[in-house]
């Protein structure tokens, strides 16, 4: 598909109201521009669409562009005229119509031009564009947290290079009621992102004209059409008394429900013959994989679960029953109850059995890697967790994160993948955190040791360090395992602070140490770090704390749902009070690298250049601080309403 160009209807050559002369222009400027406008069309659309119809939608979009389009199009232009507003506010129009549910049509059921097939049409085959990495699924994942016409404002001033007046003039010709409001929600956005945006959004993730082919499942294809010649048949000799029945009967369409026939299996080399080392690689698993009964009730309970049964669901993770045959993981027998995992392919659903009950757990697993998908929590019994571990994990051992100069002790695996008791995080105050650190199969490009904290989820949380700035931090501030010296002594202060983020759905926290500072009244040196918890959601929430020697790191502030500390959130600065060992109270105050002055605000008033600050202040003082940045711009404390954020 890829470098095709479209394709136009002659007949559209020639208009009966005069437009003939209009629309050979029209077509040129589709032809050139059509990749730029499927582009467009494909960010503006809803990701709750999935990424096969978002392709097609999206050069549906840009193809009916074309009609709609000629009659703005003027026949003499005037210099400076915009020659592709009229196929940019169609393609737009088209796109936010999609987005908007018609009135009073019933929640849940796809709106009718969701509906009505369009060209292109695709009979097959599943196309969705090239995956991208952490930074285009983060970026894709803050684009559908916005409105619709937030959404498209946010791609009309980063990808077509509009100005606000002029995105607001395209938003508001295509019946936006607000365009003001959207178009500061996109610029929002946009601040916290920075320049960097503009390269990920030209990135091949959200290129619909270059999409990656698969087939769809062509066994249960093969089985679809000969039970579609089969109903036929059947609806020919019973459609006297299928009338008869429909008439009294609710209109639901029986949909049959996967059975235990049905699972999808994995051999157990696949993952190492695979690019895609995930949840889809992992081997069915358990010496009850065999045991149809087991898996025919988990189905079931799954589908419909029955009254009594104890359903846990991270946030975001949807209770729907399975669209098709799920992927089989593990079934077998855990501290003697049963238990059995499978994945959808955005899900992972574990079915429990005990002399309590039926127990069924879901979670979202989509975009998972070799870290993320490296192990399952399978029981929770006696203060202990049981784990089944990937495939691909060669070495296992356990650490307490609270130690970190203490050396990991080896866990006991199974041949099914299955640990032995691991304790869960007990003691007052700080207490014990046992964390896995697992190292990944030499056949895995990504070969190395990493760790796994348990917060609470159905996965453990993958816990990453970024080090001080000179510190051999790399230039792009990424993330890095946190199995060295310098990331096991930061989260041995950082680590008791992990337990409010437990039971929300955590995929991974990155601590990241973004400033050093010698404290005052000879206080010792200490270090800012903001740990980041992110959720397969997308929201992340926020520790600030503040790290001396020898002590418990106190907490500075904590943040929700904010964008600040991560791949678009790469300034910060913060505040807080501190005593000094002669008993003086200071306002402390530190920025991250881009930072080059810190201004303090409110009943204490100072100005600092350099990127951190220490004030004497009364305990309570009530104060701010802002910082400069390098590139000119201010920069509030985190934490403080501009961010998004709020304090708890």
């Amino acid at each position: 598909m890829e470098g095709t160009r479209p394709m136009v209807l002659s007949s559209l050559s020639r208009s009966p109201h005069g437009s003939g002369s209009r629309l050979p222009h029209a077509e040129r400027r589709l032809a050139e521009r059509y990749a730029e406008l499927v582009r467009l069309a494909y960010l503006v659309l809803p990701a709750s669409l999935g990424r096969h119809r978002r392709v097609l939608a999206a050069h549906s979009l840009v193809q009916r562009s074309l009609p709609a389009a000629t009659p703005a199009v003027p026949a003499p232009r005037s210099p400076g005229a915009d020659p592709d507003r009229s196929l940019r506010l169609a393609v737009v129009r088209g796109a936010l119509a999609q987005c908007r549910r018609p009135r009073l049509w019933p929640e849940g059921v796809r709106p009718p031009l969701l509906l009505v097939p369009r060209l292109p049409v695709v009979f097959g085959l599943r196309l969705a564009p090239r995956s991208g990495g952490a930074e285009e699924m983060a970026l894709g994942q803050a684009l559908s947290d916005l409105s619709a016409p937030a959404r498209a404002a946010f791609v009309l001033l980063r990808v077509e290079g509009l100005t606000a007046d002029h995105a607001r003039g395209v938003l508001e010709a295509s019946g936006v009621a607000d365009a003001r409001v959207a178009v500061r929600e996109a610029a929002r956005l946009d601040a916290s992102l920075g320049a960097a945006a503009a390269a990920v959004l030209t990135s091949d993730e959200f290129d619909a004209c270059t999409p990656r082919a698969r087939p769809t499942d062509l066994v249960r294809r093969g089985r679809r059409v000969r039970l579609a010649a089969l109903s036929v048949l059947a609806g020919v000799l019973t459609a006297g008394g299928l009338a008869a029945v429909t008439h009294s009967a609710p209109d639901t369409p029986d949909v049959r429900k996967p059975r235990s026939a049905d699972l999808i299996r994995v051999g157990p080399g696949a993952w190492a013959d695979t690019s895609r080392v995930d949840f889809t690689a992992w081997p069915a698993r358990g010496d009850r994989v065999r045991d149809r009964a087991l898996l025919d009730r988990a189905l079931a309970v799954w589908a419909d679960p029955p009254s009594g049964t104890r359903v846990d669901r991270t946030p975001g993770t949807p209770a729907d029953p399975p669209p098709r045959a799920p992927r089989l993981l593990y079934a077998g027998s855990v501290g003697g109850h049963a238990v059995v995992v499978f994945h959808d392919g955005q899900r992972l659903v574990r079915y429990g059995e005990s002399g309590t009950g039926e127990r069924l757990a879901l979670a979202r697993a989509d975009d998972a890697d070799v870290t993320t998908a490296a192990a399952v929590v399978l029981e929770e019994r006696g203060g202990a967790v049981r784990y089944l571990l990937a495939p691909w994990v060669a070495e296992s051992s356990v650490r307490d994160l609270v130690r970190p100069h203490a050396p990991a002790r080896p866990l006991q695996v199974a041949r099914d993948g299955v640990t032995a008791p691991v304790p869960r995080w007990t003691g007052v105050g700080c207490g014990h955190r046992p964390a896995l650190q697992l190292r990944s199969s030499q056949a895995i490009a990504e070969h190395h040791a990493f760790l796994l904290a348990d917060l609470g989820g159905l996965t453990p949380a993958h816990l990453t360090y970024t080090p001080l700035p000179g510190h051999g931090s790399p230039p792009a501030r990424q993330p890095r395992e946190a199995t060295g010296p310098a990331a096991l002594l930061a989260w041995g202060q950082a680590g008791c602070d992990l337990d409010s983020a437990g039971g929300s759905g955590v995929r991974a926290v990155n601590a990241w140490d973004f400033a050093e500072q010698d404290l005052p009244d000879g206080g010792g040196h200490a270090v800012w770090t903001c740990a980041r918890a992110d959720t397969w959601q997308g929201p992340g929430d926020i520790t600030v704390s503040l790290r001396e020697p020898g002590r418990k790191a106190q907490v500075v502030t904590r943040v929700r749902s904010t964008a600040a500390c991560g791949r678009f959130g790469r300034h910060v600065v913060a505040r807080t009070h501190w005593k000094s060992p002669r008993g003086h109270w200071y306002v402390l105050a530190a920025g991250s690298r881009a930072v080059t002055s810190l201004t303090l605000a409110g009943e204490v008033r100072a100005t600092r250049s350099g990127h951190t600050l220490a004030v004497r202040a009364p305990k309570d003082a009530s104060t701010e601080v802002r910082a400069g940045l390098a590139s000119g711009g201010r920069l509030p404390e985190v934490g403080s309403a501009p961010s998004g954020g709020t304090r708890p």
